[in-house]
């Protein structure tokens, strides 16, 4: 395993603005590299901690795509439209990260009723930059680990929304997604048993 796309040097670096839980700060004892502190918390099956932890090292356009991977993949197949659109809002933004698309995330997510994976993409990626105040009024720009908190919110929920007895597996699945992510690719890893399908 490697994090390519991960530039904090030390693992505590990355934790200053995540909550982690006790077992998971244990980890940090030894001052490890990114890479070694997520290897802990996988073999120890901390998978909360470990989705919050990489959510945060990953750099946002990334950490927001990784959040519409998870939100599109537990989708239902005949998915309500706001769902589908807050999906695809947040995508366009990874496409082409500009304020246009950002602001239509954040409606794209307010229509998904902020209650599901793909309503946290989509605020994931309003909460990337920008202001949050509406347009015409002096700028509030989001706190810097605000798009990490909607990452991880989306990537868990996805994890236990359906079928929460499988939330091991899917958690595996998702933060193989997230490393592939994180050493450049696109993250379109197929589950076992899948079959590509």
């Amino acid at each position: 395993m490697s994090l390519n796309k991960v530039l904090a040097p030390k693992a505590a670096l990355v934790c200053q603005d995540i909550e982690l839980d006790q077992a998971a700060q244990a980890c940090l004892a030894t001052d490890p590299v990114p890479v070694d502190f997520l290897r802990s918390l996988i073999q120890q099956q901390l998978y909360p901690d470990a989705v919050r932890f990489l959510a945060r090292a990953l750099p946002k356009r990334e950490a927001v795509w990784w959040a519409c991977l998870s939100a599109r993949g537990c989708l239902a197949e005949h998915a309500g439209q706001q769902l589908l659109q807050a999906v695809e809002a947040a995508e366009a933004w990874v496409y082409k990260p500009n304020e246009a698309n950002r602001r239509q995330a954040y409606h794209a997510a307010e229509l998904a009723k902020f209650e599901n994976p793909a309503a946290w993409a989509g605020m994931a990626a309003f909460w990337s930059e920008g202001s949050m105040a509406p347009e015409n009024v002096p700028a509030v720009p989001p706190a810097d680990n605000l798009t990490a908190k909607a990452v991880a919110g989306a990537v868990m929920l996805a994890a236990v929304q359906s079928r929460p007895e499988q939330a091991n597996d899917k958690y595996l699945f998702f933060l193989e997604q997230g490393i592939d992510i994180a050493n450049g690719g696109n993250g379109r890893l197929w589950p076992a048993g899948n079959g590509g399908q």
